[in-house]
């Protein structure tokens, strides 16, 4: 076994070989009517960093910008410096005065069946009525204003409204407990709430108030609140002190006008909490004018998203996939993007394609755990539907393996949609890493090569870059516009997070430092491995979870797969897996699957128990909750499980554990 890097045997190169996008997509895709005879990649590359002119030019600007890249105090980039806009006007205004006031810009569909239609006139006076509210209420620019919502139209609302009254919005999953959003509003010194009386969860109300109310009690400061009536006489609420309600507010405004504050290119637009090393949420700062340009730029180029289209990104807003590929790039590019409330499989395993089928959509981006669902769910459901209107699929979130790209491809793009298999993160704001669907072939399982004007590079221990298709350290050696800024709670954290492993100070040779690993196969595309906390020790090597899961999700009858280290006297760790079964797992689908993890990895890498389930623990974003499967494994107290969409399944995962 070749452990050089740490991460056991190389990884396998992805399966099947590459597909090249159809020829009728590639006739009418916009990357591919916009290049001319020089490849994309080679023109931003000759013009670097003047090439993202381009993407700033996607923007209207209320001052030019005089300079494109300032890097005189790296690693705290500037982009654009100089220039101010507005990015509310950039997502509607700008939209009316091309003529466009009738074009739906947001269409909603509810959790019951609701549906609602924004036209970018509706959204104009929606968004100016309650940035009139919130400037009422006292919010002023640079102030903080929460958002804790669940996926309901006054979301994207509250976020453009912040937006043109220059307030940075920090948005909270609705999903998250009141501790949660308690601590990311002390964090954030955020004196300003937007929330809701509550929600509808698979059919059943859910008090969300309460959860805000709980939150309010536990922060310092006095907190403004605007509450969003969603479920009527269905969960009656009361309000107290210091408490607005929502519709009542947008009355009192009815048909005001709100100029957009013009705001300096640096200017934060929103505050995101994530996870960090240190397990304290990080606020990673996004800017407005850097962050609003890739995303327009990659959205347009990757995404393929037209004026004309109808897109769906199947995210919440409450994580930066929402931010970025529901409300900013689509509508910065003037088009229809799609708003779904509910889950995949409510109430019935065919809503998404019923949705699909409905709005004529024309985009479609979703995560691999979705994928994995509806594979084990069958393709009955699809066929019940016309899917023909898609021209492009996308994936977001996680690695997605070959055998569900493959099903993707086949079963929801039915062979002629390129797929997009998208590698970014909350701090770089916007895609970095995939094919562009007119111009690169497709390879299943690899996310492709970098964008234009994006530059990665996998390392070793010492910072050194490891020979194509080892594993590695995924770092990006040079700026790009979307990149986070600081974080909110200081730029020591933030160079200690993301800069200071494998920079070089003294030389200014800046690294950042994404905390994926991964590989680059000789084409130069980037199979991304999974997280560097995502390994197990056994027997003193390292070994990648993400290898582990691909090699059993290879297997024929496995639909999805976790997996997760168990504390042994014996070996130190062990690894366990869990599966959940396409259908029948007692026809020898456990030793298939060890079969296939040795021959894949090693016998070291061998699962010392393969644990069946009907399904895996998911957040209400459709992430699998690997830490508690971590604590079942190991017989451990269950630490806080709210934000499980399923929590059902806890007991039989439990129950099933006990028994293998």
């Amino acid at each position: 076994m070749d452990d050089r890097n740490g991460w056991g045997r190389n990884r396998p190169e992805p399966t099947g070989s590459p597909h090249d996008p159809p020829t009728s997509f590639v006739e009418q895709a916009t990357v591919t009517n916009a290049a001319d005879d020089e490849p994309l990649d080679a023109q931003f590359e000759d013009a670097w960093p003047a090439c993202w002119e381009r993407a700033a030019d996607l923007l209207s600007w209320d001052e030019a910008y005089d300079t494109v890249l300032d890097d005189s105090n790296a690693p705290f980039y500037r982009w654009f410096t100089g220039g101010e806009l507005n990015a509310s006007y950039n997502c509607i205004d700008r939209h009316l005065e091309a003529g466009r006031k009738n074009h739906a810009a947001i269409r909603w569909e509810g959790k019951r069946g609701e549906r609602e239609t924004y036209t970018y006139q509706d959204l104009f006076v929606a968004v100016n009525e309650f940035a009139a509210a919130l400037r009422e209420l006292g919010v002023e620019a640079d102030d903080v204003v929460t958002i804790y919502l669940p996926m309901i139209p006054e979301l994207p609302i509250a976020m453009l409204a912040c937006a043109r009254i220059g307030a940075p919005h920090s948005v909270v999953f609705a999903g998250l407990s009141a501790d949660a959003l308690a601590t990311r509003m002390d964090a954030a010194d955020s004196e300003y709430l937007v929330t809701c009386d509550g929600y509808y969860r698979r059919g059943d109300a859910f008090n969300q108030k309460s959860k805000a109310d709980n939150a309010r009690l536990a922060v310092e400061q006095d907190v403004e609140t605007v509450v969003v009536d969603r479920l009527g006489e269905e969960l009656p609420h009361v309000l107290g002190d210091d408490e607005w309600d929502y519709h009542d507010l947008c009355a009192e405004f009815a048909g005001a006008s709100v100029e957009p504050v013009s705001r300096d290119a640096e200017d934060m637009l929103f505050l995101m909490y994530t996870s960090g090393t240190t397990g304290d949420p990080k606020g990673v700062v996004h800017s407005t004018g850097g962050y609003l340009a890739q995303i327009a730029w990659t959205a347009r180029s990757v995404l393929d998203i037209q004026p004309a289209d109808t897109y769906w990104c199947a995210a919440d807003i409450g994580w930066i996939t929402g931010h970025s590929y529901i409300v900013y790039g689509p509508l910065a590019l003037g088009t229809t993007t799609v708003m779904y409330e509910g889950t995949p499989d409510y109430p019935d395993r065919d809503r998404l394609w019923e949705i699909i089928d409905r709005n004529a959509v024309d985009i479609f981006y979703t995560a691999p755990t979705a994928v994995r669902a509806f594979m084990k769910w069958g393709t009955e459901y699809p066929d019940r539907h016309d899917l023909s209107s898609l021209r492009l699929l996308g994936s977001v979130g996680e690695p997605i393996s070959p055998r569900p790209w493959r099903w993707y491809y086949e079963h929801i793009g039915d062979g002629e949609c390129p797929i997009v298999d998208t590698w970014w993160q909350t701090e770089t704001g916007a895609i970095m890493v995939s094919t562009l669907p007119g111009v690169d072939p497709m390879k299943p399982g690899a996310a492709g090569p970098p964008l234009p004007g994006i530059e990665v590079a996998v390392v070793d221990e010492d910072g050194n870059e490891v020979d194509p298709g080892k594993a590695g350290y995924l770092t990006i050696p040079r700026p790009w516009p979307a990149m986070a800024r600081t974080l909110y709670d200081g730029d020591e954290r933030y160079r200690a997070e993301y800069w200071d492993r494998f920079s070089d100070p003294d030389a200014d040779d800046w690294w950042y430092f994404s905390g994926d690993t991964a590989s680059v196969d000789d084409d130069g595309y980037v199979t991304v491995l999974g997280r560097v906390d995502d390994v197990i020790n056994v027997a003193s090597q390292r070994l990648s979870t993400m290898e582990i899961e691909s090699a059993i999700a290879e297997v024929d009858g496995v639909a999805e797969t976790a997996v997760v280290g168990r504390s042994s006297e014996r070996r130190g760790t062990e690894i366990y897996a869990y599966v959940s079964a396409a259908g029948d797992p007692s026809d020898g689908l456990r030793e298939r699957i060890l079969e296939s993890v040795a021959d894949a990895i090693g016998p070291i890498a061998t699962p010392e128990a393969v644990v069946f389930t009907p399904e895996l623990p998911k957040t209400r974003s459709g992430k699998i909750m690997r830490r508690l499967l971590e604590d079942i494994a190991n017989g451990e107290e269950l630490g806080d499980t709210s934000a499980l969409r399923n929590p059902e399944i806890v007991g039989e995962i439990q129950s099933e554990r006990d028994r293998s």
